[in-house]
C-alpha cells in the first residue's frame, strides 16, 4: 500500500483477482495436403480463399487440397491452417522436384535470364530438359518453347512472348503444362530467351524422396505433417484430403491410409481439443463402406467422424465434374452451423454448398445399416438439395456418441483452461474457491442460457464444486486446487417419432 504524506483525496484502481471465462473460437480447421506453390511443412494461417490462391496457388491436377479448401471457405468455414507438404502437385510416382534453373536471355548486352523453370514429373525415370526455338509464325519477339524427355518433344508452346499478354510464356506454361513450372523474371524489362538454348533439367529416381505415411504424420518438434498441428492450439479440426489423392495415384496403399488415419485420430486423442474429419476411400458402395468401417478400419475414438459418400463438383478452372473427398466441404458446415447456431447445435441437416451430385446415392434403408457404426451420411432429396444426414463420432461409447456433445466439451474444457490461468500461485483458501465457483459458474451460466445445456433451471444444467471437501489439506499441501465441474450437455433429436391414434367417435363421456 502506497504511503501517503500530504493531506487530500487519492484515488486508486485495484483489481478483483478474478477475471471472466471467454469462449474459445470452435472452428479452425488445419488441411494437410498437396499445393502449387507456397511454404513447405510451414502451417500457415489462411482466412478466405482469395488468400489461399495468394500464398499457395490455385487449383492444380491429382490434388484435392485446393478443392477442399475451396469448400470449406464456400460452405462458411472460417479461419484455416495450411500445411503443404513436401511434393509438387501433379508430381510423378516419387513426387520429388528437379532444382530451378534459369535460362539464358537473347540479348548480349543484357545477361538477365528471361525466366526460370523447373521440372515438376523429374521423378519419373528420364532426362528432362528444355529448349528454345523459332516460332513457327514469324514475329520479333515470339518464339517457340519445347520440353524434352530423353531427348524426345513431350511438350511444345508455339508462339509464346516474354512480354505481357495472352500469349506470355508464363501464363501459356501455366496452363497447359503437366510437366514444367515456369517463373518469369521479376527484375527489370522481360527478355527473350536465346534460341537454340537447351537447359537440363533432369534428375534420376534414385534423387527423388518417395511420399509414405510419414510425409503426412510428421514431426512435432520440427513443425511438419500433421506435427506441425500440435503448436496451434486455435486448430479444432484436423483433415487430410490428400492421403486419398496418394492412394489414387498410387503413392501409398491402403495400409498406409489406415496408418494416417490413425495418426490424425492419435493426435486430437492427444491434444483432447480437436476433432479428425476422416475420408472413406473414393468409389465404394453401402455394403463397402459398411465393411471398410467395421472389418478394415475399426476406428473407435470420440475425437473422429467420417462422412460419405464422396461429393462431385465442378471444377472452376475447367468447368468439368470431379469426384472429391467431403471432408473440406464437411468441416464448413461445422464452421457455418457455430456461427449461425452455436457448437452445441449438431452440424447435421444442412446443405452442402457447390455439390452437384453424389458420388452415389444412398436410400434410408442403406443409411438405417451404416448410421449405427458411426457412418455419417450426405444425401439427396427432392426440392431441399444435397445435405449432411448425419452428425456421429466414431465412438463405441453412448456419452460421446454425437459430434456436438464432443465438441461443446472440447468448448468449455478449453475455455475453462485459458480463461483461469489467474488461479495459479493465488493463495488456496476459500476466498479463492470461492472466486473460482464464481467465473466458472457465470461462464456456465451463459452457456446454458445459450441453449447448449439441459434443465429448466441452472442447478439442472450443471454443478461446480470446490471446496474443502475436495481440496483436503493433503491436496492443498501438495499444491493441488481441484475443481469439479458437470454439465448435462444438449443431444440432438436424431430420431423423431409421432405416434398417432384413432380417437373414438362421437361427444366425450361424462361423468
Amino acid at each position: 500500500m502506497p504511503n501517503y504524506l500530504a493531506p487530500g483525496v487519492y484515488v486508486e484502481e485495484v483489481s478483483s483477482g478474478s477475471k471472466p471465462i471467454e469462449g474459445v473460437g470452435t472452428a479452425v480447421a488445419g488441411f494437410v495436403g498437396f499445393a502449387e506453390k507456397g511454404p513447405v511443412s510451414e502451417p500457415t494461417l489462411i482466412t478466405s480463399w482469395t488468400h489461399y490462391t495468394r500464398v499457395f496457388g490455385g487449383f492444380v491436377e491429382d490434388a484435392y487440397l485446393p478443392h477442399s479448401v475451396y469448400g470449406y471457405f464456400l460452405n462458411g468455414g472460417g479461419a484455416a491452417y495450411v500445411v503443404r507438404l513436401p511434393e509438387t502437385a501433379g508430381a510423378g510416382a516419387n513426387g520429388s522436384a528437379a532444382p530451378r534453373v534459369a535460362v539464358p536471355a537473347s540479348s548480349e548486352q543484357d545477361d538477365r535470364p528471361a525466366f526460370s523453370v523447373e521440372a515438376l514429373n523429374a521423378a519419373q525415370a528420364g532426362q528432362f530438359s528444355v529448349a528454345i526455338a523459332d516460332a513457327s509464325e514469324s514475329a520479333e519477339d515470339g518464339f517457340r518453347l519445347d520440353v524434352l524427355r530423353d531427348g524426345k518433344v513431350v511438350e511444345s508452346f508455339d508462339n509464346v512472348t516474354a512480354k505481357r499478354g495472352p500469349r506470355n510464356v508464363a501464363t501459356v506454361v501455366a496452363k497447359q503444362s503437366k510437366l514444367i513450372a515456369l517463373e518469369q523474371s521479376k527484375t527489370g524489362t522481360a527478355v527473350a530467351p536465346r534460341r537454340d538454348a537447351v537447359v537440363s533439367l533432369g534428375t534420376s529416381a534414385s534423387d527423388a524422396v518417395a511420399v509414405t505415411p510419414s510425409t503426412y504424420v510428421g514431426d512435432a518438434v520440427e513443425r511438419t505433417g500433421i506435427g506441425g498441428f500440435e503448436a496451434i492450439d486455435e486448430i479444432t479440426m484436423v483433415l487430410a484430403p490428400d492421403l486419398l489423392s496418394a492412394y489414387q495415384r498410387g503413392l501409398i496403399d491402403a495400409d498406409g491410409v489406415k496408418a494416417v488415419q490413425l495418426a490424425m485420430i492419435a493426435h486430437c486423442e492427444l491434444m483432447s481439443d480437436r476433432v479428425a474429419i476422416l475420408d472413406p476411400p473414393p468409389g465404394m458402395n453401402s455394403q463397402q463402406i459398411k465393411h471398410w468401417r467395421s472389418e478394415v478400419a475399426g476406428y473407435d475414438s470420440k475425437f473422429a467422424t467420417l462422412y460419405w459418400p464422396w461429393i462431385t463438383a465442378l471444377d472452376p478452372t475447367t468447368g468439368r465434374a470431379i469426384s472429391l473427398p467431403p471432408s473440406g466441404h464437411m468441416a464448413g458446415i461445422w464452421g457455418r452451423s457455430d456461427e449461425t447456431r452455436g457448437v452445441h447445435k449438431a452440424p447435421a441437416n444442412e446443405v452442402v454448398r457447390g455439390v452437384v451430385a453424389l458420388e452415389k446415392a444412398i436410400s434410408r434403408g442403406e443409411q438405417e445399416q451404416l448410421n449405427p457404426g458411426g457412418v455419417n451420411c450426405i444425401r439427396a432429396f427432392p426440392g431441399q438439395g444435397i445435405r449432411v444426414w448425419g452428425a456421429r463420432t466414431l465412438s463405441s461409447d453412448p456419452e460421446w456418441r454425437y459430434i456436438n456433445v464432443r465438441r461443446l466439451f472440447n468448448f468449455i474444457e478449453e475455455s475453462i483452461l485459458n480463461g483461469t490461468n489467474w488461479v495459479v500461485f493465488e493463495p488456496n483458501d476459500e476466498y479463492l474457491w470461492a472466486s473460482v465457483r464464481r467465473v466458472v459458474g457465470a461462464f456456465l451460466q451463459r452457456i446454458w442460457r445459450s441453449g447448449a445445456l439441459m434443465g429448466r433451471a441452472a442447478s439442472d444444467a450443471y454443478y461446480v464444486k470446490c471446496d474443502e471437501e475436495n481440496n483436503p489439506p493433503e491436496s492443498r499441501d501438495a499444491g493441488n486446487l481441484i475443481i469439479e465441474i458437470g454439465v448435462a450437455p444438449v443431444k440432438p433429436a436424431e430420431f423423431v417419432v409421432f405416434r398417432i391414434a384413432q380417437m373414438p367417435q362421437g361427444p366425450a363421456l361424462e361423468e
